[in-house]
């Protein structure tokens, strides 16, 4: 066994691999860039070798740097994790060649099957059912046009080397080929290095499901289980949950003995996941088998009691398979929801910064340690006060629950995902509660295009009705009785003018723009030692307990006996009006002022103030690069043209005129850092 490893890696999954290593008792060296030098990874490590600057190709994509630190270290073996060179052949050689263990499959095995293409050939060789498509490197975005009509619209643009919905796109139309190739391209070649595309058929309404297995140097090869992967929205995966309710018993026995068939064909060793796509009728399809470690992993550990780091290593160095088929085990149901940085009510547009307040909710399941089931784990790289830099991937971390059912593994990510506090960067938390509360979720009625048809026009507030929308209010005035409570304490207070505390307000909730609604709240029964209140809100009662204290954000009790836990907030934070408390619970979120009857009447008559016109100007929607300027001052430009690229996090993102105009200014220049609603262009 090692002594000591390198992980040529950042983020969660560096993290994730120092656990397991720690566990096993073995040395770890992390790697980082400038922008990781505060990294949670770094801190983990028991040493940190500093490889670059911030941009991947300079530091984590370099293979000489990653090797250099192993010798420098005295490491014996790398753990690439996912990403980066995870799935490079030729670096999986070189580190062999050199006198290193890599611990993952081995070069030719990735070489075989971690290229999409050459892996479609082989599968079809092997007799694997493949969708139709051109599996060869396509160079012009012409060609692809041509190929695309020949398959047939709609058709699937990928990068060979791509991964994580990096480099890949879906067009309808030739416009949309030709541009969806020319993006493809760029953010293979950014990301990966390796610019070739291919295109295939895109087949509608699939899902998409994975097998998980592991194979050894012996000639031993498992699958353990299955993982649905369907929810996604761009092609990323957003929900994940093991095993997957839509296939049956001979189909989860199928699509394994084939992906054990197939990793037994190219000798594979460590572990691996074989994709299919799924038809209505349990038809499975091979996409591509992933050579390295997935995100998803922890819903195969929850179910399966594995650590599959643990495995991986052990492999690595020459170990048997210490389970057979019949020993793999499918227990209870696990979900992760993937919580990355990015506003879903800005279009999950990237949002870099600083983790003003990062609070996991409680963790009762922990990552290399399967002796507790069936509770909570977050697999994180980050930590209170870090940074979210946008040079890398927009995942902040990962939530995991693990229940006896799929129904009570759905109540436990809700609740879990009712008590994480994340400030400073948006998150997609409020768009995976609106999921998990969708009834075709919940009723395993999805597939790939369940957002695309339930979300077409974006992620909106509104999308998330909360069941009991009153709640909301008797929280915040709850809160607001606590504040006022704590204010009639305070000495000092002028004779005859001292604060009164009160049991009968108003709840006004502020709307987008300027509207609101009231209505008629009362708090009685304040106890100050039990937390207890009961509150009134027209019609409903809520008898509301908890031992929530001032200036915190995650407020947890019981509300009619049962337990509940949701986040409140008050002042600036809530960004309409200072005085407004903003409440958050599944996925729902208000922001209400708790006022007297004549405070309110007064309210009522305020003028609302519009926010500045700024339609003649293109802003940036997110902090990014600004990598192309396609137009220039005195240019006339029509609807739907391209006016300029941004990228972040990885991914490409182009902005177009709204309607026909000419351009006036343009503010900013190739090569800037933009932050949120920058003006780019202003047109005259």
């Amino acid at each position: 066994m090692f002594t000591k490893i390198l992980i040529a890696n950042r983020g969660e999954i560096a993290c994730r691999v120092i656990k397991t290593a720690r566990k096993m008792g073995i040395k770890t060296v992390a790697v980082y860039s400038d922008a990781d030098k505060d990294a949670r990874h770094v801190m983990l490590a028991d040493e940190a070798v500093h490889i670059g600057p911030p941009p991947s190709r300079e530091s984590y994509l370099v293979a000489d740097k990653i090797i250099a630190a192993c010798k420098q270290t005295g490491a014996q073996a790398i753990h690439p994790g996912y990403g980066f060179l995870s799935e490079n052949a030729a670096f999986a050689k070189r580190v062999e060649e050199e006198g290193i263990v890599f611990i993952g499959p081995k070069h030719y095995s990735m070489a075989a099957m971690g290229d999409k293409i050459e892996s479609k050939k082989l599968a079809g060789a092997a007799g694997v059912n493949c969708i139709p498509g051109v599996n060869s490197a396509i160079e012009t975005a012409e060609r692809a046009v041509e190929i695309a009509k020949g398959i047939g619209y709609p058709v699937m643009i990928k990068a060979s080397a791509g991964g994580g919905g990096k480099g890949l796109r879906v067009a309808f139309n030739d416009k949309e080929a030709f541009e969806g190739f020319t993006s493809c391209r760029n953010e293979a070649r950014n990301s990966f290095g390796d610019d070739r595309v291919f295109v295939e058929k895109y087949v509608e309404e699939p899902r998409h499901i994975e097998i998980q297995l592991i194979g050894d140097a012996h000639g031993n090869c498992v699958y353990l289980n299955e993982r649905e992967c369907s929810i996604q929205r761009r092609h990323q995966k957003v929900i994940e949950e093991a095993p997957s309710s839509f296939i049956s018993e001979a189909t989860r026995k199928a699509m394994g003995e084939q992906a054990v068939a197939l990793a037994r064909a190219v000798r594979y060793q460590s572990a691996g996941t074989v994709e299919f796509v799924v038809g209505k009728d349990q038809s499975f399809y091979f996409l591509e088998m992933n050579t390295r470690l997935q995100v998803e992993h922890p819903v195969t550990e929850s179910i399966t009691g594995l650590d599959l780091v643990e495995l991986m290593i052990r492999v690595a160095a020459g170990e048997k398979l210490p389970l057979t088929q019949a020993d793999v085990k499918r227990d209870g149901w696990a979900i992760e929801c993937r919580i990355n940085a990015e506003d879903p009510f800005r279009n999950f547009l990237p949002s870099t910064g600083r983790l003003v307040r990062f609070q996991p909710p409680a963790e009762t399941m922990f990552a290399a340690d399967l002796s507790r089931w069936q509770g909570v784990r977050v697999d994180t790289g980050v930590q209170e006060g870090g940074e979210i830099p946008m040079f890398y991937d927009s995942m902040i971390c990962k939530l995991i629950v693990h229940g006896k059912d799929r129904l009570e593994a759905i109540a436990k990510m809700r609740e879990a995902l009712n008590g994480f506090v994340i400030r400073g960067v948006s998150s997609s938390i409020p768009f995976q509660a609106a999921l998990l509360a969708h009834p075709k979720f919940v009723a395993g009625d999805f597939n790939t295009g369940f957002i695309a048809e339930h979300y077409s026009h974006g992620f909106r507030a509104e999308d998330v009705p909360h069941d009991d929308a009153d709640l909301l209010l008797a929280l915040a005035a709850f809160v607001h009785r606590k504040y006022r409570n704590r204010a009639s304490a305070i000495s000092g207070q002028m004779e005859g003018h001292e604060v009164a505390v009160g049991a009968e307000f108003v709840v006004v909730t502020l709307g987008q723009k300027g509207e609101t609604a009231t209505k008629p709240v009362s708090v009685t029964d304040f106890d100050g030692k039990t937390g207890s209140s009961l509150i009134k809100v027209g019609a409903n009662s809520y008898q509301l307990c908890s031992n929530y204290r001032l200036g915190e954000i995650r407020i947890s009790g019981t509300c009619n006996g049962l337990p509940f836990t949701a986040q409140v907030e008050r002042g600036s934070v809530a960004g309409k009006n200072p005085l407004a408390i903003r409440v958050s619970h599944n996925g729902t979120q208000i922001d209400a002022l708790v006022l007297s009857k004549r405070a309110a009447e007064l309210h009522a008559l305020m003028p609302y103030k519009a926010p500045p016109d700024m339609s003649r100007f293109v802003l940036s929607p997110m902090p990014g690069l600004l990598v192309d300027i396609a137009v220039q001052a005195g240019q006339k430009v029509q609807a739907g043209e391209r006016v300029a690229v941004i990228e972040a996090m990885k991914m490409e993102n182009v902005l177009f005129a709204a309607t026909d105009g000419v351009v006036g200014r343009v503010l900013a220049v190739k090569g800037e850092s933009l932050i949120v609603d920058q003006p780019i262009v202003e047109f005259a």
